[in-house]
């Protein structure tokens, strides 16, 4: 697999905080929800293709009708896109969901669980 180069980082860098913002303030959908946010994109090095991870808060209906609202909305996007970045050309964007914060939070409260049971178990111990 090939290293990324600077350009290109920039490029992604520069390519999610727009995206973060069309989405959250330029979007009038209603199917995309509110606390929708793009954790990570990679543009290809030709700047033909674009993948956007995004994150929903919310339950798998909410996160299946905001894919569907960003993938309706993508023409829009990309045109929002090119008007705010000037890059030689602009990247089709796909859009893809991201549960690495899902999957986080309930890591995380597995672990508080193990924890407050040991706690307990060794309280009663000590009595």
């Amino acid at each position: 697999m090939r290293r990324t180069s600077i350009k290109n980082t920039r490029i992604n860098g520069e390519v999610q905080k727009e995206l973060s913002r069309i989405i959250s303030r330029e979007i009038k959908d209603p199917r995309i929800h509110a606390m929708t946010s793009v954790t990570h994109v990679m543009v290809t090095p030709d700047l033909k293709e674009c993948k956007a991870y995004i994150s929903v808060l919310g339950d798998e209906k909410e996160q299946s009708d905001t894919l569907e609202g960003l993938k309706s909305a993508s023409g829009f996007i990309r045109r929002e896109l090119a008007a705010s970045i000037n890059l030689r050309n602009t990247p089709e964007i796909t859009f893809y969901l991201d549960q690495s914060i899902e999957y986080a939070i309930n890591m995380s409260k597995k672990i508080d669980e193990v924890i407050s049971k040991q706690s307990q178990k060794d309280n009663n111990s000590e009595e």
